[in-house]
This record gives structure tokens, C-alpha cells and sequence, in this order.
């Protein structure tokens, strides 16, 4: 990575009245690190990455490709065969090895410096950045304009906002991909999780959805009822019983007595947890090798271009998409 690209990377840094501290990036809309005091008055991270921000510019972590905080486009998620048609045309996306396009492509949203438009301190701090991704970049169409605001509130809301506009009919499906770990380190395996959630998508063996949903009652992976993690490996999509600004899902533990709440405007929430990340990487806090971290991502159905029974996922010249994304966080003394 060239001395000109880091030079260009800046950490954005929001903190409110509770003294808790959000750190962005401008590279990848990243967020790179959350810090609030626990119940016993310990300021610890909440957020699972990379050290350091220089980290992200370098080789090993693209091609590990885990996204630690990033937004992530054009489209989150898979789309078969890297292929989809619009009005008759058919579009070639990038593909990995087993002909799936995966998180926006090779040089997804989640690898570009994004323009940083505009910083506001003080009561609720927020950051706004822009990014232009110019038509056939990554083989879809259009010249689609994003935009990714992240708010810190008083109350210790993670607020984001991904909008974005077209000048020619293509698909948009972005997200945040924040791995969290609210022990501030360890593992989540003692994490309580609730979902509101009764159904999830069918997945096949390359976690492509087949169209089919599947009930989740008597399923280990209900989660509609509070019950801890434990040691179980999601790499899921629920898709949600309830909408915007509905709890959607929550996350709670008792050893630091923190709880995150999420809401957003989206159908379906992927819920990653995966049994290790790579050791290549040294990480922000101590974690354990085995279940540290997990992610949940609001947004769209994966491979919703190629489904009609699913949320369209078009965005037409003159509409206007947006996801809201809200993770709430408490503590309980």
C-alpha cells in the first residue's frame, strides 16, 4: 500500500456527554472502534477489528475479506451465478471461485476512501461521508451517489443512515458489517440473544438462498425467546416479524451488563458468528479464537435480483434508497 493512500486515510472521532467514543474511518465508511463504560465503570471496546487503522490498507486484511465495520456495496450478500437481469439486460458481476458475487465485488464500498462532507461536534456528533460509485463499476449499472451518515446520540445510539441515488435503473442493497462483542473481549458464547424472527431463508450449500423460507419453531436457531449463543456458528438470514422502529433483535451481557438493541427499515437481518477470525490479525481487544465476535447486518434479501417472491432490491433514476440502522446501547448496574 502506497505512502499516498495512507496519507489519505483519516479517523473521524465522535464522542457525546457520557464520554462514550465512536471512531470512523473515511476508508470503507468504516466503523473502526466503540468505546462506553461497562457496570463497573470501565471504559472497553465494543466493536471487534483490526488494531490498528492502518490495518485495513493492508493486503492481508483484503484478502481475508471479513469487512470489519464496513458498508458494505453495492449489494451485501450473494447474488448467484454473479449475474442479474434488468428490463431484458443481463449484467456480469465479479465472481469468486464458486460463480458467487459476494459484498459488492472485488473492490467493493468496502475498500474505497470515501469523501468525509461534513463533521458536527457537540450535542449528538455525527459524520457524514459520500462515495460515487461511477456506472459499471463492478459490472452494475449506473452512476449511483451514496451517502453514509453515522450519528453518536446523547443516549448512546449508534444511528446510521446509507442513502443513495441513480441516473440509470440498477440494484442497491447496502449495510453495516460491525462485528461486536459487548464483553469488550473473550467470547460471546455467554451473550443472550433475541430475534424477532420466525422464519429464516433456506440456504444451499454455497449460502445461496433457494426462495424457500423455513419456520424456526423447534429449530435450535429460534431466537424469538431470549437464550444465550453459545457455541454455534450462524451465518444466517432471519427474516423479520416486525419493522421500523421495532426492536428487531438484541444482544445482552451480564458480565458487563451492557445490552444492544437494533431496529431498521429492513425485511431480513444476517446474523454472523463465526467460530474463529483470522489470527493474522491483531485485534483491538483480547478476544478468544473460538466464537469472539458476531455481526448483524440489516438490509435486503441476498439474491433478491433473481428472485420475484422477494423484496425488490431496483433503484430507479429519481427515487431514493435508504436503510436506517440503529444500535441502541445500555448498561445495567
Amino acid at each position: 500500500m502506497s505512502e499516498i493512500q495512507k496519507s489519505d486515510l483519516k479517523v473521524i472521532d465522535l464522542v457525546n456527554s457520557s464520554k462514550s467514543r465512536l471512531q470512523i474511518l473515511n476508508y470503507g465508511a468504516t466503523i473502526f472502534s466503540f468505546k462506553m463504560y461497562d457496570k463497573n465503570d470501565d471504559l472497553i471496546d465494543l466493536v471487534v477489528g483490526p488494531k490498528q487503522p492502518e490495518d485495513y490498507l493492508t493486503q492481508d486484511y483484503r484478502e481475508k475479506n471479513k469487512c470489519f465495520g464496513a458498508s458494505i456495496g453495492r449489494f451485501a450478500g450473494r447474488i448467484s451465478n454473479g449475474k442479474f437481469q434488468i428490463d431484458d439486460e443481463e449484467y456480469q458481476l465479479y465472481q469468486l471461485e464458486e460463480r458467487v458475487h459476494l459484498h459488492g465485488g472485488e473492490a467493493g464500498f468496502q475498500y474505497k476512501f470515501w469523501e468525509v462532507e461534513r463533521i458536527d461536534k457537540g450535542e449528538n456528533p455525527s459524520v457524514t461521508l459520500s462515495y460515487t460509485s461511477e456506472h459499471l463499476e463492478e459490472g452494475y449499472p449506473g452512476r449511483l451517489q451514496v451517502k453514509a451518515k453515522y450519528t453518536l446520540t446523547e443516549e448512546n445510539e449508534i444511528k446510521i443512515s446509507y442513502s443513495a441515488r441513480t441516473d440509470k435503473t440498477t440494484i442497491v442493497n447496502i449495510t453495516n458489517h460491525s462485528y461486536f462483542n459487548l464483553n469488550g473481549g473473550g467470547s460471546v458464547s455467554d451473550h443472550f440473544m433475541q430475534v424477532n424472527a420466525s422464519k429464516i431463508l433456506e440456504l444451499d450449500e454455497k449460502n445461496l438462498p433457494t426462495g424457500n423460507l423455513t419456520k424456526l419453531k423447534k429449530s435450535p436457531k429460534d431466537y424469538r425467546e431470549n437464550k444465550l449463543l453459545g457455541n454455534r456458528e450462524l451465518d444466517d438470514v432471519f427474516v423479520l416479524d416486525v419493522m421500523e422502529n421495532e426492536v428487531q433483535a438484541q444482544l445482552f451481557s451480564s458480565l458487563s451488563g451492557i445490552k444492544m438493541k437494533l431496529s431498521s427499515n429492513q425485511p431480513v437481518l444476517v446474523i454472523y458468528s463465526p467460530e474463529t477470525l483470522p489470527d493474522s490479525l491483531v485485534y483491538l481487544s483480547e478476544i478468544d479464537k473460538k466464537y469472539p465476535a458476531v455481526a448483524l447486518e440489516a438490509q435486503n434479501y441476498p439474491d433478491a435480483p433473481n428472485f420475484r417472491n422477494f423484496p425488490s432490491s431496483l433503484l430507479e433514476p429519481g427515487e431514493f434508497y435508504e436503510n436506517n440502522i440503529t444500535f441502541s446501547f445500555s448498561v445495567k448496574k
